[in-house]
């Protein structure tokens, strides 16, 4: 091989990085040959360039796959660069920013063009310098500047937009109603999902490398050790495979063929349910302080003492904000009541443990009222039955609601509480009953 004259240090670093990849090539398709002659001249290095700048349009880069949906598709791929889509708040392609692989579609024979140029030199593949129309590249590729800028031209076609896009029967649409109409056929769009190969990739190579690097290995090693270690370890659990292409996956794509076919599915099931995550409810003397603690209590009451805090003007946008906080606080507090009703067997407040005032006791565990009456406590059972039924412990639970937002907001500040607005609280508690008992339903309410 000669080399083209007057080369920089820069344009000899190029053409030696081709020159080995070329020579590579060539010494892999010689491996047992005997007469290699013929072989040899096809990757001579300017016959190789030549050939392969002329089977750039046999390939084409893209981000989204058509063939993943079906292999049997006949239609359109598109290369979408992830920064030129719609910046949602989502996980999507477009999380990928200016850092994503290219996939490749086509003749899987001229998948060595790619190969080509990935070629990374100073951090960047050629392909990249080629569409910055790098001169020491352009030089090491061929002393003729002219067929040099043909090679290049030809090489950064391969990032083409197809002039006239099409869907095929095989591929997977969508009739989208744009329209207020769904009797219109004319107010549909029909859409057609592509799978982004590059997107999948990313994700890809994220879960191959919390399943088998060896520094997320070595970090679950030492916690099945009960060992220390300097970081934490990832797992994902409840992994699916979706194996696209089969025993040829180079016709999906390029990525996909790298990917030997797999494309993770992360779990899609609903959170297990975890004991840890249960109240505690048991060894506590009041339920209503319990939910006190609650993160979501706790941001409720500081949203309204700090709007109350302001003292806003009595309008009526005042008053629709300040009901608002309001019944969102009575409605989490009768989220409260009704995880512990679900959580809870019927009968739990007979457990010594069970330190609750009666009225709560009678809120949380109605189920215990359908159970017989226990050897040894008949009269004690028979007495919470009667006093069930009766059904004056809603507003008893409600007035210790009340009280308890009076004094958390008197903790934040407002000392012109009292018994006017404690009135005012408990109209808004919501206590659910079974019948034959009222049903307190008091949300709403306005002083």
């Amino acid at each position: 091989m000669t080399e083209a004259p007057d080369m920089s240090p820069r344009s000899e670093l190029f053409r030696s990085s081709i020159a080995a990849f070329i020579e590579a090539r060539r010494d892999a398709k010689l491996k047992g040959k005997e007469d290699g002659a013929e072989t040899s001249q096809k990757y001579e290095y300017t016959t190789w360039l030549a050939d392969a700048a002329r089977r750039v349009p046999q390939i084409q880069a893209v981000t989204h796959v058509l063939k993943a949906t079906h292999p049997d598709a006949r239609g359109t791929s598109l290369h979408v660069p992830p920064e030129s889509l719609p910046q949602h708040t989502e996980v999507g392609t477009h999380t990928l920013g200016a850092t994503f692989d290219d996939d490749i579609v086509g003749n899987a024979a001229a998948l060595d063009v790619f190969k080509f140029l990935k070629i990374e030199v100073e951090g960047h593949r050629l392909l990249d310098w080629m569409q910055q129309g790098d001169a020491d590249l352009s030089l090491a590729l061929n002393a003729d500047q002219e067929t040099a800028q043909a090679w290049i031209g030809a090489f950064c076609g391969l990032v083409r937009s197809s002039p006239q896009t099409s869907s095929h029967e095989m591929a997977k649409q969508i009739y989208w109603l744009v329209g207020t109409n769904p009797a219109d056929n004319a107010q549909y769009h029909l859409l057609q999902p592509l799978f982004s190969s590059s997107l999948a990739h990313a994700v890809h190579n994220e879960i191959s490398e919390a399943r088998f690097g060896e520094a997320n290995t070595q970090a679950r090693q030492a916690f099945r050790a009960k060992q220390a270690h300097p970081a934490g370890y990832r797992n994902y659990s409840g992994l699916a495979v979706r194996k696209l292409g089969g025993t040829k996956p180079q016709n999906i794509s390029q990525l996909n063929s790298e990917r030997g076919g797999a494309n993770y599915l992360l779990a899609s099931l609903p959170p297990p349910w975890r004991t840890d995550d249960r109240i505690k409810i048991l060894n506590t003397n009041s339920a209503i302080e319990r939910f006190g603690h609650t993160p979501a209590a706790k941001a409720l009451v500081k949203r309204l003492a700090e709007f109350l805090l302001e003292n806003p003007p009595a309008t009526e946008p005042t008053r629709k904000t300040r009901e608002r906080m309001e019944q969102a606080l009575a409605e989490e507090f009768a989220a409260f009541g009704a995880q512990i009703s679900a959580q809870m067997p019927a009968g739990w407040t007979q457990d010594p443990a069970c330190t609750l005032h009666e009225s709560e006791k009678l809120w949380l565990d109605g189920g215990r009222t359908e159970l017989p009456p226990r050897e040894g406590h008949e009269q004690e059972d028979t007495a919470f039955n009667a006093a069930y039924t009766w059904g004056d412990w809603p507003d008893d639970v409600a007035g210790r609601f009340a009280n308890w937002v009076n004094e958390r907001l008197r903790a934040a500040g407002l000392t012109a509480v009292g018994d006017v607005e404690a009135r005012h609280w408990a109209r808004q508690a919501i206590i659910d009953t079974a019948w034959p008992i009222p049903q307190q339903r008091r949300a709403g309410g306005a002083a």
